[in-house]
């Protein structure tokens, strides 16, 4: 999904949706699998949490699937992603393999950080995924970077800075928008407000009203969009790494959307009340964009059910191996671990 498909847009004429007409049916079917996926591998996650299969904690992005998948389908791989604690959608939106997502969270072998990272270190260079990150505003400087780094070596890739909106109150936020407008950086930052840093709303949080206002600051263009549509982030996405890759600097875009689950394993949703939480499901991204593939006469629902049965039997499959994945040994516990004097002696782990 990341290159162009072959084939004809979905949608033609003056009147078309550039989101319509810049994707193929396959592309945007795609792109509905791709939030099943997401949603469906949380949820099996979840579920072996509350079986006691794997331990720890996790932070889940169920109802926040448009925003992973929009801004990440017109990306190649050899563009980069920062992630966040939250970015197992980030993860699967760059292309990764669920297998090895389910191997990571058991600690297996097969995991894409050989079971070391978990479920808020998951990174898969391969696919442009410089890894998700258990610091908040963590991601922020990274692919600040990694957008210098693709300056310097003349580049036309992109870096693609998810972050919440939690992060958009520490320092690293306003280093690195402010360096990256400096340098005219290839670098689009995408805030998921989700509305809640942890239990704190942003409307006792934060002093202006939307974060994409903050971008005037530092002199590039801030965008706010529906977060839970896929045409709103992917057209709003799709034209600040148009920019980027034309040298034109930064952009802020501002995802408007909400996490029906609570901040991490142990929340019991007790800051938040019952109807909000109803209001936002409500709103759910899937339904949402199943209808709209419907009204286009892109997918029936027979086409539909049958990508939702596919993920789903990808999902257990996956599942299965990683519960029969390989257990690292004790002597291999220092394996990839590096520390700052073998860098100094030059010693590799």
């Amino acid at each position: 999904m990341a290159t162009k498909s072959p084939g004809k847009p979905a949608a033609s004429g003056k009147n078309a949706r550039p989101f319509y007409a810049n994707h193929t049916t396959e592309q945007l079917k795609e792109a509905l699998r791709r939030m099943y996926l997401i949603r469906r591998f949380e949820e099996m996650a979840e579920e072996s949490y509350v079986r006691g299969l794997t331990h720890g904690t996790m932070h889940l992005s169920v109802g926040q699937e448009a925003a992973a998948v929009g801004a990440c389908m017109d990306l190649s791989t050899a563009d980069y992603i920062t992630s966040t604690h939250r970015g197992h959608g980030h993860c699967i939106g760059k292309g990764a393999d669920v297998k090895f997502m389910f191997a990571e969270f058991f600690g297996k072998e097969e995991g894409y950080c050989r079971g070391r990272g978990g479920s808020m270190h998951i990174a898969d260079p391969a696919t442009g995924n410089l890894g998700a990150n258990g610091i908040v505003g963590g991601g922020l400087p990274l692919a600040t970077g990694a957008a210098l780094a693709i300056k310097q070596r003349k580049g036309k890739d992109v870096a693609i800075c998810f972050f919440g909106d939690g992060a958009q109150n520490e320092g690293a936020f306003h280093e690195s928008l402010n360096m990256a407008a400096v340098w005219k950086l290839p670098v689009v930052y995408v805030c998921e407000n989700n509305q809640y840093g942890m239990s704190v709303s942003t409307v006792r949080s934060t002093a202006v009203k939307d974060v994409a206002t903050r971008a005037v600051a530092y002199n590039m263009p801030g965008v706010i969009v529906d977060g839970n549509s896929v045409a709103d982030v992917n057209e709003a996405v799709s034209a600040a790494v148009e920019r980027a890759r034309n040298g034109e600097g930064p952009s802020l875009i501002e995802c408007k959307t909400y996490r029906t689950k609570g901040h991490s394993r142990s929340d019991r949703n007790r800051y938040r009340t019952k109807d909000e939480i109803e209001a936002w499901k409500n709103k759910d991204p899937i339904p949402a964009f199943e209808s709209e593939l419907e009204a286009h006469g892109i997918a029936n629902r027979g086409e539909i059910d049958a990508i939702r049965d596919a993920v789903e039997k990808e999902i257990q499959e996956s599942f299965e191996a990683a519960t029969k994945g390989t257990n690292p040994t004790p002597d291999s516990l220092l394996r990839g671990v590096t520390t700052t004097g073998d860098i100094a002696m030059g010693v590799e782990a």
